[in-house]
């Protein structure tokens, strides 16, 4: 049995000996070669081959890969470089060796979305990692608002942002902010069915006033940016029948049926100018209303929106 201990103890030193001189090589190596590419020592590119091969030493491995990691991107950006080849390799195997590693997900995100020479110009790559971080780290609520931010930032995709953010806000002790931006990047992707219920809920579940005053004003901006959408399908509608434009809200009310004149939250009647716009009677009362604003109209919100 002693001798087991001491074989083992014996080994286990040998290897972390091993893992530092190699380690000490590599940086000298940089130094003596400061223009080579990681391409000349990145030998094994297969995070399962490197994995078997460190003995159980995982952690380790992972912490020198990371160094790797950062050290490349550091190199590729300082040099305004216009590709990143190995920095998807290097991070597939930092986060294979220790999956919960969580600053190689939330840095490798930043590192491999942005174009070059500010990044990779990856962002499906990006994607990738990050879902895999939120499946080996489920209950880490900001890594699915780095995976949003990606979605948003990189491929003006708010929708998938918007259910990324949801998804974030259902995980346990969640920053309560990921429901607002759910509820923003919705109301962003015309989604408001779904922003709706979103600001809804946030309504309902916050405790902080200023986030309830929030969603309040955005459920209230989603009401006049349907009906004012609806309206001016409505007028569209009036000048393919006609071939002219309304020349009143009147007449437009009379010409589709409706049961009044519609009205914003407010009660104000909206109106419709000789151009044919539909706009609402007092914009600042609609602080974050995208539709029916006057032209070069710019809102002052009176709570913050956190956009």
């Amino acid at each position: 049995m002693k001798q087991r201990r001491k074989t083992t103890l014996v080994a286990g030193t040998a290897l972390i000996l091993s893992l530092a001189a190699s380690s000490f090589v590599l940086h000298r190596a940089d130094q003596l070669r400061p223009q080579a590419t990681l391409d000349e020592v990145l030998f094994l590119s297969s995070p399962k081959v490197i994995k078997r091969a460190s003995l159980g030493y995982d952690g380790l491995m992972a912490c020198i890969y990371w160094t790797r990691t950062v050290q490349y991107f550091g190199n590729r950006h300082h040099t305004l470089a216009a590709s990143y080849n190995l920095l998807a390799p290097l991070l597939e195997i930092t986060t294979h060796l220790d999956p919960h590693l969580v600053v190689a997900y939330e840095f490798g995100s930043a590192f491999l979305a942005p174009q070059p020479p500010h990044g990779a110009g990856e962002p499906q790559r990006a994607i990738e990692l990050m879902e895999y971080g939120i499946q080996n780290n489920p209950d880490n609520w900001r890594l699915y608002y780095d995976l949003g931010f990606v979605y948003y930032m990189e491929l003006g995709n708010a929708k998938k942002a918007a259910e990324t953010f949801e998804r974030g806000s259902r995980v346990p002790h969640a920053h309560p902010f990921l429901k607002v931006l759910a509820a923003q990047m919705a109301e962003h992707a015309g989604e408001y069915q779904t922003a709706r219920m979103l600001w809804s809920a946030t309504y309902q579940t916050t405790q902080d006033q200023q986030i309830k005053d929030n969603a309040l004003e955005h459920l209230r901006a989603l009401r006049v940016d349907e009906d004012v959408e609806r309206l001016q399908q409505a007028v569209t509608r009036f000048g393919e029948r006609t071939g002219r434009l309304p020349t009143s809200m009147s007449e437009l009310v009379a010409a589709e049926g409706l049961a009044g004149t519609p009205a914003d939250p407010d009660g104000h009647p909206y109106k419709l100018t000789p151009e044919g716009r539909v706009e609402v009677r007092v914009p600042d009362d609609f602080p974050f209303a995208t539709k029916g604003l006057p032209p070069g109209y710019k809102p002052v919100p009176r709570f913050a929106s956190h956009s």
